[in-house]
């Protein structure tokens, strides 16, 4: 059973709380979650137009394109703070 003080520690720590503290607001989580669509799809394209093999220009764009659920995820938590 864990301690009352490592409860308590665990408690506080709240990274929305301290994102939004320190002026971070849902709208920039959500740019953040289109523009790394916007930047999925750049990165996807230059990779095909350097003639790099099919596999790495997906991996690539996929690897990005997996950022914009988290921003999302970031802003509604942001949004709830508000």
């Amino acid at each position: 059973m864990k301690s009352r003080k490592t409860l308590d520690t665990a408690n506080r720590f709240d990274p929305i709380a301290m994102a939004h503290d320190v002026g971070v607001r849902s709208q920039h989580a959500y740019t953040a979650g289109f523009a790394s669509i916007v930047i999925s799809l750049a990165a996807w394209l230059l990779s095909r137009g350097k003639n790099d093999d099919k596999a790495q220009s997906d991996r690539w764009g996929i690897f990005i394109g997996h950022w914009a659920p988290t921003f999302f995820a970031i802003g509604l938590a942001l949004k709830k703070e508000e």
